[in-house]
């Protein structure tokens, strides 16, 4: 018997991720990126929503006063 440990190799991904996966810059069309912003916006929108909610008393709806 040998004293050295065997290690496993490890297997290079069968499907490389595509450009759009791995990308972290800023790119053109529909990508991971442009949905991560998307989504992060969303939220900070909607966090003021709850403010102007929070602060004003009214309901977004009457405070466009389409209610």
């Amino acid at each position: 018997m040998s004293d050295e440990q065997q290690t496993p190799q490890s297997q290079p991904d069968s499907q490389p991720q595509s450009e759009a996966e791995s990308s972290k810059t800023p790119s053109f069309g529909w990508n991971l990126y442009a949905e991560r912003i998307n989504g992060r916006f969303a939220m900070i929108g909607f966090v003021a929503l709850l403010i102007l909610e929070a602060v004003t008393g009214q309901t977004f709806l009457s405070w466009m006063g389409l209610m």
